[in-house]
Protein backbone atom coordinates (compact mmCIF):
# COMPACT_ATOMS: atom_id res chain seq x y z
CA UNK A 1 0.00 0.00 0.00
CA UNK A 2 2.67 2.31 0.74
CA UNK A 3 3.87 2.09 -2.84
CA UNK A 4 0.65 2.61 -4.57
CA UNK A 5 -0.26 5.96 -1.90
CA UNK A 6 3.29 6.88 -3.28
CA UNK A 7 2.42 6.59 -6.88
CA UNK A 8 -0.70 8.66 -6.59
CA UNK A 9 0.99 11.08 -4.51
CA UNK A 10 3.75 11.24 -7.70
CA UNK A 11 1.13 11.90 -10.46
CA UNK A 12 -0.72 14.65 -8.63
CA UNK A 13 2.62 16.15 -7.97
CA UNK A 14 3.67 15.87 -11.35
CA UNK A 15 -0.05 17.55 -12.33
CA UNK A 16 0.92 20.75 -9.95
CA UNK A 17 -2.06 19.38 -7.06
CA UNK A 18 -0.48 19.79 -3.38
CA UNK A 19 -0.96 16.80 -1.70
CA UNK A 20 -2.21 16.16 1.99
CA UNK A 21 -2.12 12.90 3.41
CA UNK A 22 -4.18 11.68 6.41
CA UNK A 23 -3.31 7.78 7.21
CA UNK A 24 -5.75 6.43 8.51
CA UNK A 25 -5.69 2.74 11.16
CA UNK A 26 -6.11 -0.59 9.45
CA UNK A 27 -9.19 -2.64 8.76
CA UNK A 28 -12.58 -1.12 10.72
CA UNK A 29 -10.72 0.84 13.08
CA UNK A 30 -10.75 2.88 10.67
CA UNK A 31 -14.09 3.85 10.24
CA UNK A 32 -14.86 5.18 13.84
CA UNK A 33 -15.89 8.74 14.35
CA UNK A 34 -12.61 9.56 15.84
CA UNK A 35 -10.96 9.04 12.97
CA UNK A 36 -13.70 11.08 10.84
CA UNK A 37 -13.16 13.33 13.24
CA UNK A 38 -9.37 13.23 12.70
CA UNK A 39 -9.64 13.96 8.95
CA UNK A 40 -12.28 16.65 9.34
CA UNK A 41 -9.47 18.55 11.64
CA UNK A 42 -7.48 18.64 8.98
CA UNK A 43 -9.05 19.38 6.48
CA UNK A 44 -9.75 22.27 8.61
CA UNK A 45 -6.49 23.05 9.51
CA UNK A 46 -4.96 22.99 5.66
CA UNK A 47 -8.50 25.42 4.31
CA UNK A 48 -9.77 22.76 2.63
CA UNK A 49 -12.31 24.09 0.03
CA UNK A 50 -14.99 22.72 -2.52
CA UNK A 51 -12.40 23.43 -5.10
CA UNK A 52 -10.32 20.87 -3.62
CA UNK A 53 -10.75 16.83 -3.60
CA UNK A 54 -10.89 13.73 -1.36
CA UNK A 55 -8.40 11.07 -2.88
CA UNK A 56 -9.28 7.62 -0.92
CA UNK A 57 -6.54 4.93 -1.64
CA UNK A 58 -6.47 1.69 0.16
CA UNK A 59 -9.51 -0.71 1.22
CA UNK A 60 -12.85 -0.96 1.35
CA UNK A 61 -12.83 0.98 5.24
CA UNK A 62 -10.46 3.68 3.56
CA UNK A 63 -12.46 4.10 0.51
CA UNK A 64 -15.73 4.20 3.06
CA UNK A 65 -14.54 6.74 5.37
CA UNK A 66 -13.09 9.02 2.95
CA UNK A 67 -16.03 8.65 1.04
CA UNK A 68 -17.98 10.02 4.31
CA UNK A 69 -15.02 12.27 5.05
CA UNK A 70 -16.06 14.03 1.62
CA UNK A 71 -19.63 14.15 1.36
CA UNK A 72 -19.69 15.56 4.94
CA UNK A 73 -17.37 18.19 5.13
CA UNK A 74 -18.47 21.70 3.65
CA UNK A 75 -21.77 19.53 2.85
CA UNK A 76 -20.24 17.08 -0.17
CA UNK A 77 -16.35 18.04 -1.63
CA UNK A 78 -15.22 15.98 -4.74
CA UNK A 79 -13.90 12.77 -4.16
CA UNK A 80 -12.35 9.73 -6.25
CA UNK A 81 -11.41 6.47 -4.61
CA UNK A 82 -8.25 4.07 -5.40
CA UNK A 83 -9.20 0.83 -4.14
CA UNK A 84 -6.43 -1.55 -3.55
CA UNK A 85 -8.23 -4.60 -3.01
CA UNK A 86 -10.73 -6.91 -4.55
CA UNK A 87 -13.54 -6.45 -1.64
CA UNK A 88 -12.71 -2.53 -2.76
CA UNK A 89 -12.80 -3.11 -6.45
CA UNK A 90 -16.15 -4.50 -7.15
CA UNK A 91 -18.22 -3.51 -4.02
CA UNK A 92 -17.13 -0.36 -1.18
CA UNK A 93 -15.42 2.20 -4.12
CA UNK A 94 -18.16 1.84 -6.07
CA UNK A 95 -21.87 2.42 -5.34
CA UNK A 96 -21.93 5.90 -3.72
CA UNK A 97 -22.76 3.54 -0.21
CA UNK A 98 -20.30 5.97 2.51
CA UNK A 99 -20.05 5.76 6.07
CA UNK A 100 -18.61 4.81 9.84
CA UNK A 101 -19.61 2.38 12.26
CA UNK A 102 -20.56 2.71 15.43
CA UNK A 103 -20.75 0.72 18.76
CA UNK A 104 -24.77 -0.43 17.74
CA UNK A 105 -23.91 -1.49 14.22
CA UNK A 106 -21.66 -1.10 11.01
CA UNK A 107 -21.99 1.57 8.51
CA UNK A 108 -25.22 2.84 10.63
CA UNK A 109 -23.80 6.55 10.40
CA UNK A 110 -23.40 7.54 6.52
CA UNK A 111 -24.49 8.82 3.05
CA UNK A 112 -25.14 7.79 -0.30
CA UNK A 113 -22.45 9.95 -2.37
CA UNK A 114 -20.57 9.27 -5.39
CA UNK A 115 -17.81 9.58 -6.50
CA UNK A 116 -16.37 11.57 -9.35
CA UNK A 117 -14.06 8.56 -10.19
CA UNK A 118 -12.83 4.95 -9.09
CA UNK A 119 -9.34 3.69 -10.39
CA UNK A 120 -8.99 -0.26 -10.02
CA UNK A 121 -5.36 -1.09 -11.24
CA UNK A 122 -5.23 -5.27 -11.35
CA UNK A 123 -1.53 -5.09 -10.33
CA UNK A 124 -2.07 -3.93 -7.30
CA UNK A 125 -3.68 -6.84 -6.11
CA UNK A 126 -0.83 -8.99 -7.03
CA UNK A 127 0.50 -8.12 -3.87
CA UNK A 128 -2.60 -9.07 -1.57
CA UNK A 129 -2.22 -11.93 0.38
CA UNK A 130 -4.50 -14.75 -0.86
CA UNK A 131 -6.62 -15.12 2.04
CA UNK A 132 -7.46 -11.20 1.46
CA UNK A 133 -7.85 -12.20 -2.25
CA UNK A 134 -10.44 -14.72 -1.52
CA UNK A 135 -12.52 -12.94 0.89
CA UNK A 136 -13.09 -9.98 -1.65
CA UNK A 137 -13.91 -12.60 -4.30
CA UNK A 138 -17.02 -13.46 -2.00
CA UNK A 139 -19.11 -10.28 -3.76
CA UNK A 140 -17.59 -10.97 -7.21
CA UNK A 141 -19.57 -14.69 -6.92
CA UNK A 142 -22.43 -12.62 -5.03
CA UNK A 143 -22.54 -10.79 -8.25
CA UNK A 144 -22.57 -14.37 -10.14
CA UNK A 145 -25.72 -15.82 -8.08
CA UNK A 146 -28.07 -12.44 -7.87
CA UNK A 147 -27.59 -11.25 -11.85
CA UNK A 148 -24.50 -12.92 -13.51
CA UNK A 149 -24.52 -16.87 -13.54
CA UNK A 150 -21.28 -16.39 -16.09
CA UNK A 151 -18.92 -15.30 -13.04
CA UNK A 152 -19.85 -18.12 -11.77
CA UNK A 153 -18.74 -20.47 -14.69
CA UNK A 154 -15.45 -18.28 -14.85
CA UNK A 155 -14.39 -19.10 -11.39
CA UNK A 156 -15.65 -22.76 -12.13
CA UNK A 157 -13.63 -23.17 -15.14
CA UNK A 158 -10.30 -21.76 -13.45
CA UNK A 159 -10.45 -21.53 -9.50
CA UNK A 160 -7.31 -20.06 -9.45
CA UNK A 161 -8.51 -16.98 -11.03
CA UNK A 162 -10.81 -16.20 -7.59
CA UNK A 163 -7.39 -17.07 -5.65
CA UNK A 164 -4.70 -14.80 -6.76
CA UNK A 165 -4.44 -12.93 -10.41
CA UNK A 166 -5.26 -15.20 -13.18
CA UNK A 167 -6.65 -15.75 -16.50
CA UNK A 168 -10.22 -14.66 -15.98
CA UNK A 169 -9.94 -12.11 -12.92
CA UNK A 170 -9.90 -9.27 -14.85
CA UNK A 171 -13.38 -10.50 -16.36
CA UNK A 172 -14.42 -11.54 -13.06
CA UNK A 173 -13.70 -8.14 -11.30
CA UNK A 174 -14.80 -6.21 -14.42
CA UNK A 175 -18.53 -8.45 -14.35
CA UNK A 176 -19.04 -7.44 -11.20
CA UNK A 177 -18.63 -3.94 -11.36
CA UNK A 178 -20.79 -3.70 -14.09
CA UNK A 179 -23.62 -5.75 -12.49
CA UNK A 180 -23.00 -3.10 -9.56
CA UNK A 181 -22.72 -0.12 -11.79
CA UNK A 182 -26.06 -1.14 -13.62
CA UNK A 183 -28.23 -1.95 -9.99
CA UNK A 184 -26.75 1.40 -8.39
CA UNK A 185 -27.43 3.90 -11.58
CA UNK A 186 -31.10 2.67 -11.49
CA UNK A 187 -31.41 2.93 -7.62
CA UNK A 188 -28.58 4.83 -5.77
CA UNK A 189 -30.37 5.56 -2.69
CA UNK A 190 -31.64 2.01 -1.94
CA UNK A 191 -35.48 2.55 -2.86
CA UNK A 192 -35.72 -1.04 -4.05
CA UNK A 193 -33.80 -2.75 -6.74
CA UNK A 194 -30.15 -1.78 -5.62
CA UNK A 195 -31.59 -4.31 -1.70
CA UNK A 196 -30.75 -7.26 -4.31
CA UNK A 197 -26.75 -6.38 -3.78
CA UNK A 198 -27.74 -7.06 -0.15
CA UNK A 199 -27.67 -11.01 -0.67
CA UNK A 200 -25.85 -12.88 2.32
CA UNK A 201 -25.15 -9.40 4.37
CA UNK A 202 -28.34 -9.81 6.46
CA UNK A 203 -26.83 -12.48 8.53
CA UNK A 204 -23.34 -11.54 7.32
CA UNK A 205 -23.30 -8.12 8.90
CA UNK A 206 -24.99 -9.62 12.07
CA UNK A 207 -21.52 -12.26 12.09
CA UNK A 208 -19.14 -9.33 11.57
CA UNK A 209 -20.71 -7.40 14.55
CA UNK A 210 -20.98 -10.19 16.70
CA UNK A 211 -16.91 -11.16 16.07
CA UNK A 212 -16.40 -7.33 16.88
CA UNK A 213 -15.37 -6.71 13.20
CA UNK A 214 -12.67 -9.59 13.29
CA UNK A 215 -13.81 -11.81 10.71
CA UNK A 216 -13.49 -10.61 7.09
CA UNK A 217 -16.14 -9.25 5.41
CA UNK A 218 -15.99 -11.55 2.14
CA UNK A 219 -15.90 -14.20 4.81
CA UNK A 220 -18.84 -13.74 6.39
CA UNK A 221 -20.92 -12.47 3.54
CA UNK A 222 -20.20 -15.96 2.01
CA UNK A 223 -21.70 -17.80 5.32
CA UNK A 224 -24.40 -15.77 4.85
CA UNK A 225 -25.26 -16.16 1.43
CA UNK A 226 -25.23 -20.22 1.90
CA UNK A 227 -28.23 -19.06 5.20
CA UNK A 228 -29.58 -17.11 2.22
CA UNK A 229 -29.55 -20.42 0.16
CA UNK A 230 -31.27 -22.60 3.27
CA UNK A 231 -33.60 -20.32 3.38
CA UNK A 232 -34.69 -20.48 -0.06
CA UNK A 233 -34.46 -23.93 -0.61
CA UNK A 234 -36.45 -24.96 2.96
CA UNK A 235 -39.17 -22.27 1.70
CA UNK A 236 -39.70 -24.10 -1.69
CA UNK A 237 -38.33 -20.94 -3.66
CA UNK A 238 -35.21 -23.00 -5.12
CA UNK A 239 -33.86 -26.58 -5.75
CA UNK A 240 -31.57 -28.61 -4.28
CA UNK A 241 -29.05 -28.34 -7.05
CA UNK A 242 -28.46 -24.75 -6.50
CA UNK A 243 -28.39 -24.21 -2.70
CA UNK A 244 -25.47 -26.96 -2.98
CA UNK A 245 -23.86 -24.88 -5.44
CA UNK A 246 -23.43 -22.15 -3.23
CA UNK A 247 -21.43 -24.31 -1.07
CA UNK A 248 -19.75 -25.96 -3.60
CA UNK A 249 -18.26 -22.67 -5.58
CA UNK A 250 -17.32 -21.04 -2.18
CA UNK A 251 -15.61 -23.43 -1.10
CA UNK A 252 -13.79 -24.13 -4.27
CA UNK A 253 -12.05 -20.62 -4.08
CA UNK A 254 -11.47 -21.21 -0.07
CA UNK A 255 -14.41 -18.97 1.42
CA UNK A 256 -16.31 -20.54 4.33
CA UNK A 257 -19.56 -22.60 4.32
CA UNK A 258 -20.28 -23.34 7.98
CA UNK A 259 -20.78 -21.35 11.44
CA UNK A 260 -20.79 -22.03 14.67
CA UNK A 261 -19.73 -18.57 16.42
CA UNK A 262 -23.10 -17.94 18.05
CA UNK A 263 -26.39 -18.79 19.21
CA UNK A 264 -29.34 -17.25 16.53
CA UNK A 265 -30.79 -14.98 19.11
CA UNK A 266 -27.22 -13.26 19.54
CA UNK A 267 -27.40 -12.47 15.83
CA UNK A 268 -30.84 -11.67 15.27
CA UNK A 269 -30.53 -8.92 18.13
CA UNK A 270 -27.94 -7.61 15.27
CA UNK A 271 -30.11 -8.32 12.45
CA UNK A 272 -32.92 -6.28 13.85
CA UNK A 273 -30.77 -3.10 13.66
CA UNK A 274 -29.36 -3.97 10.00
CA UNK A 275 -30.23 -1.48 7.20
CA UNK A 276 -32.54 -3.65 5.19
CA UNK A 277 -34.94 -4.06 8.43
CA UNK A 278 -38.25 -2.27 8.03
CA UNK A 279 -39.72 -1.56 11.50
CA UNK A 280 -39.52 -5.10 13.38
CA UNK A 281 -39.92 -6.98 10.39
CA UNK A 282 -36.67 -8.83 8.81
CA UNK A 283 -36.06 -8.84 5.12
CA UNK A 284 -33.54 -10.94 3.17
CA UNK A 285 -32.99 -11.42 -0.38
CA UNK A 286 -33.32 -14.42 -1.58
CA UNK A 287 -33.36 -16.24 -5.20
CA UNK A 288 -36.36 -18.09 -6.48
CA UNK A 289 -33.88 -19.32 -8.93
CA UNK A 290 -30.14 -18.22 -10.51
CA UNK A 291 -30.04 -14.51 -11.31
CA UNK A 292 -33.50 -14.07 -9.92
CA UNK A 293 -33.49 -12.42 -6.54
CA UNK A 294 -37.03 -11.89 -4.64
CA UNK A 295 -37.38 -11.01 -0.86
CA UNK A 296 -38.55 -13.27 1.79
CA UNK A 297 -40.20 -10.82 4.20
CA UNK A 298 -40.89 -11.79 8.06
CA UNK A 299 -39.98 -15.81 7.63
CA UNK A 300 -41.13 -17.56 10.73
CA UNK A 301 -38.68 -18.24 13.62
CA UNK A 302 -38.57 -22.10 12.92
CA UNK A 303 -37.18 -21.79 9.37
CA UNK A 304 -34.80 -19.20 10.66
CA UNK A 305 -33.39 -21.76 13.14
CA UNK A 306 -33.51 -24.62 10.57
CA UNK A 307 -31.93 -22.63 8.36
CA UNK A 308 -29.23 -21.43 10.86
CA UNK A 309 -29.02 -25.05 12.15
CA UNK A 310 -27.61 -26.31 8.74
CA UNK A 311 -24.28 -24.11 9.08
CA UNK A 312 -23.51 -26.56 11.38
CA UNK A 313 -23.88 -24.36 15.01
CA UNK A 314 -24.72 -26.33 17.65
CA UNK A 315 -26.77 -23.25 18.96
Amino acid sequence: LPEVVARVREALDARGVRVVEGLVPDAEAAKTLAVAGDLWSLLGRESFTRTDAVVGVGGGTVTDLAGFVAASWLRGVPFVNVPTTVLAMVDAAVGGKTGINTAEGKNLVGAFYEPLGVVCDIDVLATLPERDFVAGMAEVIKAGFIADPRILELVEEDPASARGVGRHTVELIGRAVAMKARVVSQDLREAGLREILNYGHTLGHAIEQHAGYTMRHGDAVAIGMVFAAELAHRSGLIDFALLARHRDILSLVGLPTTYAGAPLDALLVAMGRDKKTRGSTLRFVVLEDLAQPTRLVGPAPELLQSAYDSLGTTA
